[in-house]
């Protein structure tokens, strides 16, 4: 017997961003009722963000609209009663669209595709290609301590003399240039310029400290940071959203290791090896390395698997790194070193970068609390995955928090018992938001959104008398294994 196909007059409108387990679930359940969907990214189409915190008082998402019916958020949509569902899909069937539903993205506006990434080869390349096949490259011994695959400086002077026909001075020249355009480094701290002497180098792509995009040559002309960093963040928001299940709970990251995809991405992230970091304004340091910081999450899951207890944490966290502008940034080195102006982390005696340390001139000159709510680690009880742009950054990451704080997961008012619960990044960083709990409800307090939450936690601050605690954080992995 052929299925009868139903027509409906009316609409379903999805506010979310790709990547969200949230949006997903409630996605996949109104299709389940048979439901035709309109999806909006507001991350995509940021016109329409004003609108809907307007219409409905919320920052988080998904928001979902049945026709003019503002039907909440996932959790709304899954706690409503049977016959209610009913009603609601009747009126999609029946009624037609009303003139004050809310807006769909205006043709022209937003982007809905990131930029395609296109290499120009850069004018060292086949310079450093032939070095690199020329045999200089090999073991050298300082004292007790092997350096592999390193050079000496006067070694490649030889070479470009004897294979390049350049005179001396032009040869050092080259050479200064060639690590200048990151192509390599040297093997001891605080070196920063090429000699013609016995002084050790290495390329980058040989880097010993197994940064996951390591091993293979950025050979693409280097392009500004803000814009690789776009780039990379929405192919691998893509990767997370195509590979997250249906009920938005886990990730199978086995199947995104397989992805063509994946391999592209991998590909890209070699291209962060040379990338120029020395100009970046703040508003491009946060947009770049909080991107940055959770693409390595989750490249760091698909490649090594998640941590599932707190050793592999604490391992997970010090040693997956990126190699960024010439320099090894762990995840604890974006977070702690650069975005929280070089502070001590969790189980840190030490601040990540001494007061030698090249990297230490690309962070920040003060922590910025508000990235704890833009940077995801990869388990449940994690931020959502967001993308960041410099433009317009500090209202992005104050929407973030708005919205973390909006979720009783974050933070959860009690006023009979006049007590506050509050996530434990609270507790752990508790130092960039007040160094008491006063000062950390008020910085709370202005960074919420009007709701009776917010008048609650203001009425508790009044009586001067109101209890801290912490919730139990989901380290859950949100993997399928």
């Amino acid at each position: 017997m052929a299925k009868t196909e139903v027509s409906f007059k009316g609409r379903v409108t999805v506010y979310s961003v790709i990547g969200c387990p949230h949006c997903i679930q409630a996605k996949s359940s109104l299709k389940e009722l048979g439901l035709p969907v309109c999806d909006v990214d507001i991350n995509q189409h940021s016109e329409l963000r004003d609108e809907v915190k307007k219409r409905t008082g919320r920052s988080t998402v998904p928001q979902i609209f049945v026709n003019n019916v503002h039907v909440g958020g996932n959790e709304d949509l899954q706690n409503l009663a049977p016959e209610e569902l009913q009603r609601l899909v009747e009126m999609v069937r029946d009624q037609p669209v009303p003139e004050d539903a809310p807006g769909l993205p205006v043709q022209g506006l937003g982007s809905t595709e990131s930029e395609e990434f296109v290499c120009e080869r850069d004018a060292f390349a086949d310079l450093v290609e032939e070095f690199k096949g020329s045999g200089v490259i090999r073991s050298h011994r300082k004292g007790v301590r092997v350096f592999r695959n390193s050079f000496a400086g006067t070694e490649l002077v030889d070479w470009l003399q004897r294979e390049k026909g350049m005179e001396r001075p032009k040869a050092c020249e080259v050479g200064q240039s060639v690590m200048s355009r990151k192509y390599f480094s040297s093997v001891a701290a605080g070196v920063d310029g090429f000699e013609d002497s016995s002084a050790l180098f290495r390329l980058l792509e040989h880097d010993p400290n197994a940064a996951l995009n390591s091993g293979e040559m950025a050979a693409c002309s280097p392009m500004k940071a803000s814009e690789l960093s776009e780039i990379l963040r929405n192919l691998i928001l893509k990767l997370f959203a195509n590979h997250l299940s249906s009920d938005g709970k886990s990730v199978d990251y086995k199947a995104m290791s397989r992805s063509p995809s994946f391999e592209q991405y991998c590909d890209l992230a070699v291209q962060l090896q040379r990338v120029e970091l020395d100009s970046l304004s703040r508003e491009d340091k946060l947009a770049f390395f909080i991107n940055v910081y959770n693409a390595l999450v989750i490249h760091g899951n698909v490649s090594l698997g998640f941590p599932k207890n707190l050793w592999q944490r604490y391992r997970f966290f010090n040693y997956v790194s990126y190699l960024i502008g010439g320099e090894v940034f762990t995840l604890q080195d974006i977070e702690n070193g650069v975005l929280r102006g070089n502070r001590k982390g969790m189980a840190q005696i030490l601040k990540p970068f001494s007061k030698s340390d090249p990297r230490l001139k690309v962070a920040l000159p003060q922590p910025e609390p508000l990235i704890h709510f833009a940077l995801n680690c990869g388990a449940r009880g994690c931020p959502p995955i967001k993308t960041y742009t410099a433009q317009g950054i500090d209202s992005q990451l104050r929407t973030a928090a708005e919205a973390f704080l909006e979720n009783d997961d974050g933070c959860l008012v009690d006023a009979g018992q006049g007590e506050v619960k509050l996530s434990q990044i609270f507790k752990w960083y508790k130092a960039d938001f007040g160094d008491t709990d006063e000062k950390m409800l008020h910085w709370i307090l202005n960074h919420m959104g009007d709701s009776s939450k917010k008048d609650s936690l203001q009425n508790l601050l009044s009586s001067g008398s109101v209890k801290v605690s912490y919730l139990p954080y989901d380290w859950t992995p949100n993997s399928t294994d």
